[in-house]
């Protein structure tokens, strides 16, 4: 709460300097904010009596903004890139495959192996778990395993995640 919105009677009051005024009226805390041309805002409304101090609230609420998008800025968002295989895939392919996996781990997002088994390769699972295992040791130097194969109903996913440091 800023100014006038400060309904109680009196207020500990603290300087834009830092320095403690005391417990003073509520009117006499406005006024002299007003009077320094700044703007008396409630910092600890739960205390009794509540504490407010004297500052330039837009400059402060600038300064806040200013820091939130400078966070926003630093922040890394992470992306989930899918790799899509199948049980028989060529060793190009899969070269290919592994090449980019290698540069989205290097990029630090995740990478999603999925493998889409058709018709009756269904009943041959152990193939596509080789192949993930396969896939897995291929990018241990810049990844590691995040989520173990498991079957999602045709499909069998693995998650792999960037290697720390």
């Amino acid at each position: 709460m800023i100014n006038e919105e400060i309904r109680d009677k009196e207020v500990r009051l603290i300087a834009s300097s830092g320095e403690q005024l005391g417990i003073v009226s509520t009117k006499e805390a406005l006024s002299k904010a007003y009077d320094d041309g700044m703007d008396l805002v409630m910092i600890a409304p739960n205390s009794k009596p509540p504490v407010c101090k004297i500052m330039d609230y837009s400059k402060y609420r600038f300064d806040q903004m200013k820091k939130e998008k400078e966070a926003r800025k630093k922040q890394k968002v992470m992306e989930v890139k899918e790799a899509r295989l199948s049980p028989n895939i060529g060793d190009h392919d899969f070269q290919v495959r592994l090449k980019n996996a290698c540069k989205w781990l290097e990029d630090g997002n995740k990478v999603k192996v999925s493998i889409r088994f058709r018709g009756r390769e269904v009943t041959h699972q152990s193939l596509g778990t080789d192949v993930l295992d396969k896939f897995a040791q291929g990018v241990s130097e810049v990844g590691v395993v995040d989520k173990k194969p498991k079957m999602e109903g045709r499909y069998m996913v693995m998650f792999l995640a960037p290697k720390k440091g």
